[in-house]
């Protein structure tokens, strides 16, 4: 990913993950991303049972491959699956709405 792109992704990502968490749960919730290489992974925070520490749980991961954004879900042993009902798109935005609406429940559990 190029600096032009990274930096775009992020100012998406900072502006979504700044307005997804309703304010009267953003004592118990947040969400937040990582960017590795070609990798964008949205993530849930919450806080732990009984304690101070949060726990992230990844949502849905982005990759930027030819050109294309393809999502990708995570199972229990933390590896990732594409999801090929959903159409690899050039515009990252096309694919977050897509991740942020729930796409048939596979997200926000």
């Amino acid at each position: 990913m190029d600096d032009f792109t990274k930096k775009r992704i992020e100012k998406i990502m900072d502006h979504y993950t700044g307005n997804a968490v309703p304010e009267h749960v953003k004592s118990q919730m947040k969400i937040s991303y990582k960017i590795r290489g070609n990798h964008v992974t949205l993530i849930e925070e919450r806080q732990a049972f009984q304690s101070d520490q949060w726990v992230q749980m990844p949502v849905a991961q982005f990759r930027l491959d030819e050109k294309v954004w393809k999502v990708y879900w995570q199972d229990s042993k933390n590896k990732w699956h594409f999801i090929d009902d959903i159409e690899p798109n050039e515009d990252f935005e096309t694919q977050l709405k897509i991740v942020d609406e729930g796409h048939n429940g596979m997200f926000w559990g």
